[in-house]
């Protein structure tokens, strides 16, 4: 792309990048330790990550209304965000029971919930229309980069120094502290014409007040987000194939690759074709990795699925947020993405229960097989109501 990327773009993709190496350095540690010392399994590690995200989802409507009434001010609810999160993540070694783990990602999810929306229209605020997929997708790329050293710096610490589980969680507060402080010192808000003019008053805060593509969109990526389980599934079935922590920090580290090394591509893809080719090829191929995770038995072709799974995700990471971004006025971009982040959110317990008491009843198989199916169906909705050849013109324009 020619068109350099704006200063706070880069910066908030610098942010992602270090608070998700603090990150991943605990999220993918999470099933070792509920199996481990929790007492834990499925349905546990199901209640906690839907819990989570749907404790942060409602958060982060509020949080992205929030912004829009500021007048567009985003950065001080984005630090509050990332500083929770990054104060309470390195406490998940000391909980003694899978509930206190629970109540910790809870925690640690308000922190996302707070920052999610107003960072993500700060991207939509900064860049030009024109290059707004290769801006969310940039910024994916750069979140999913810093999931992979993360995971791998957490192999690296347990292989080579043998510290316990606890005291590496501890020591992902140094790079969580950076992010913070990157944010902190590394972006100024400055004050946009339309801030300055006067503007109609933001629309209130009503389902009926967003477009009619809009709803729709996020009607079937709610429904799509019930095949989408916790991808910390994929480490749970590596430990039933045999996989150790290493191997299982290792395989998350390729996950993590894989969507890192598509997303700008993918980002760029969507701004020449169109979001919605982009993003049905996406759900058609998360579709086809989830029947094949059902069929897995062994750990290399368990390695070879989540290798092509990471690749096509990460490849329409960028479309999927710039949709929405399209679809939102100026005025309402904070508030278009709270929705966006809820209704992924609201769906994340049913998903996350469903999945695991599925598998906990018929196993990794059958729930595997039943996320592709929903994930199928989905992709099917969206393209009879979102791809037809007007949608992709619209979209690709920013029309819709």
């Amino acid at each position: 792309m020619r068109t350099r990327l704006p200063r706070t773009v880069v910066i908030l993709g610098l942010v992602s990048f270090f608070n998700d190496l603090a990150s991943e350095m605990v999220v993918p540690l999470i099933p070792l330790l509920l199996v481990s010392g929790l007492q834990g399994g499925p349905v546990a590690l199901g209640l906690i990550e839907g819990v989570a995200e749907a404790v942060a989802s409602w958060l982060k409507l509020w949080s992205g209304r929030r912004s829009d009434w500021l007048g567009g001010r985003r950065k001080g609810l984005a630090l509050a965000g990332y500083g929770l999160s990054n104060l309470v993540r390195p406490l998940f070694g000391l909980a003694g029971a899978w509930p206190v783990l629970l109540l910790l990602r809870s925690a640690d999810r308000v922190g996302k919930g707070l920052r999610s929306a107003p960072r993500d229209a700060l991207v939509a605020d900064s860049a030009p229309p024109q290059i707004m997929g290769y801006a969310y997708g940039y910024h994916r790329a750069l979140d999913n980069g810093g999931a992979v050293l993360g995971s791998l710096a957490a192999a690296a610490v347990i292989y080579w120094a043998a510290l316990p589980l606890p005291q590496v969680i501890a020591l992902s507060a140094l790079p969580g502290l950076l992010a913070v402080l990157l944010l902190a010192f590394g972006i100024r808000e400055t004050a946009r014409a339309s801030q300055q003019a006067a503007r109609p008053p933001i629309p209130k805060l009503r389902w009926s007040c967003l477009s009619r593509p809009m709803r729709r969109y996020l009607l079937i990526l709610g429904f799509f987000t019930l095949a989408r389980a916790s991808e910390t599934f994929i480490l749970l079935r590596a430990h039933e194939l045999g996989l150790g922590v290493v191997a299982a920090l290792l395989l998350w580290a390729l996950l993590n690759f894989a969507k890192a090394a598509t997303g700008q591509w993918g980002g760029g893809l969507a701004d020449r074709w169109g979001r919605p080719p982009v993003m049905l090829l996406g759900w058609a191929a998360f579709a086809l990795s989830f029947l094949a995770f059902g069929q897995v038995q062994q750990a290399w072709s368990l390695c070879l699925t989540t290798l092509l799974y990471g690749l096509f995700t990460g490849m329409s990471e960028g479309a999927e947020r710039a949709l929405v971004s399209d679809f939102a006025r100026e005025s309402e971009r904070g508030t278009a993405f709270g929705w966006y982040h809820l209704m992924t959110g609201v769906a994340a317990i049913p998903a996350g229960l469903l999945f695991g008491l599925v598998w906990q009843a018929r196993g990794a198989p059958a729930a595997f097989s039943l996320a592709g199916v929903l994930a199928a169906l989905a992709a099917i909705l969206f393209w009879l109501h979102l791809s037809g050849p007007a949608s992709r013109v619209a979209v690709r324009r920013g029309g819709l």
